[in-house]
């Protein structure tokens, strides 16, 4: 088969691979929407490598050249001889994260709790070295998928990863033990105000889920350099402000010196960093979503720290499994999309038809001004 390969930083190429025939649990799907996300540009870049050995060192790209593509939607082609839930022709999202369900093991005590991107024996499709979506056929356990209704625009579903982190995200802020709350049932520890830094997809959608799916009604502003994004912010339902202007003296008018109570990190910006103590309230919640923060010394914690943050630091899209041992957020995620709860539509606003096209768009196109986020057709 043919798929994009990563066999060096920067460097993509289209390589005939060997089809993995699927085994008895799994079942062989043809990928036909694959988002690209800023984790694939991280890895593409050479900022990171998540495909390590046993001593939890990198495994160098010219030794083990990747497939990468975790924001996947395919239609099964062929299932192991144990699957009866699935036949070939249906359309399939995919949670590209292998734990002990995958595995059909006895729980780890990561994922007893729910909190399968955690499990002891971890693995995961376009990430950590297993191939991802970018091929023309990909094999993963049948239970890593959730069927996906047939009206549902194959663009559409490729965003079901990417909010189902969103969602997990927000759970975990949930359950935390913090001063102010988006829930509380008492104005003094009600969140009267959130601050989304970056509205890129994640951004979006956590706009989105708050508007949308939690039914908050507070004041969202929203910090994001590029134009097209605020626009799309304010569309959804924030306030936005161009970080070229003071960010800090914006959020203290905007809420009466206040400050926000909850800061949700959705852009891996170092600097903000540096303007978390003029702009979140005192114990309030920090939401590190984002990755990267580079260009700052760990010293800006100091001031940081002085506030008693909240810190909550999630990945992927833990969640917990339904009854038939499928990934519960998964399942959620693709529920708000599909009800159009939340409306991905307008953050897709790049599209490629063919692996051919993927070294492009990898190479510079995610750089344009109005990029937001692009998806693989094939």
């Amino acid at each position: 088969m043919r798929a994009a390969v990563l066999v060096d930083v920067g460097r993509i190429e289209v390589h005939d691979v060997p089809v993995v025939p699927p085994g008895a649990g799994d079942v062989l799907l043809r990928p036909i929407a694959v988002g690209l996300c800023g984790t694939d540009f991280h890895i593409f870049a050479g900022h990171s490598n998540y495909n390590t050995n046993t001593r939890g060192e990198p495994v160098p790209l010219q030794e083990s050249p990747q497939i990468l593509g975790h924001e996947i939607v395919a239609v099964v082609e062929e299932c192991g001889r144990d699957v009866r839930d699935l036949r070939p022709g249906l359309p399939v999202v995919v949670d590209q994260g292998l734990n002990c369900m995958s595995a059909g093991t006895s729980p780890c005590e990561y994922c007893s709790t729910g909190d399968s991107h955690q499990c002891a024996n971890y693995r995961e499709h376009g990430i950590t070295g297993l191939p991802g979506g970018l091929a023309e056929f990909l094999t993963v356990p049948a239970i890593n998928t959730i069927r996906v209704s047939s009206e549902t625009a194959r663009e559409r579903a490729a965003l079901t990863e990417p909010l189902g982190c969103i969602v997990h995200s927000s759970d975990l802020v949930q359950r935390a033990n913090a001063r102010y709350r988006l829930d509380s049932a008492t104005g003094a520890n009600r969140v009267q105000s959130v601050l989304v830094s970056g509205a890129g997809p994640a951004g979006l959608l956590f706009i989105q889920y708050l508007r949308r799916a939690l039914e908050w009604d507070g004041r969202i502003l929203v910090s994001e350099p590029n134009p097209v994004k605020r626009a799309l912010a304010t569309a959804c339902g924030a306030e936005a402000l161009d970080p070229s202007v003071d960010v800090t003296e914006a959020v203290l008018a905007a809420t009466s010196g206040r400050r926000v109570e909850y800061l949700i990190d959705a852009s891996g910006a170092g600097a903000l960093f540096r303007q978390i103590p003029g702009i979140l309230r005192k114990q309030g919640t920090i939401l590190l979503y984002g990755h990267g923060h580079a260009g700052v010394d760990l010293s800006v914690l100091n001031n940081v720290q002085f506030l008693e943050p909240t810190l909550v630091s999630p990945v992927g899209a833990s969640g917990g499994f339904l009854a038939d041992g499928r990934p519960a957020t998964y399942h959620r995620a693709l529920e708000l999309i599909e009800s159009g709860t939340i409306d991905v539509a307008p953050i897709v606003t790049h599209r490629y038809t063919s692996l051919d096209q993927v070294g492009s768009a990898f190479a510079g196109a995610h750089k344009q001004p109005e990029y937001v986020k692009g998806v693989v057709e094939l």
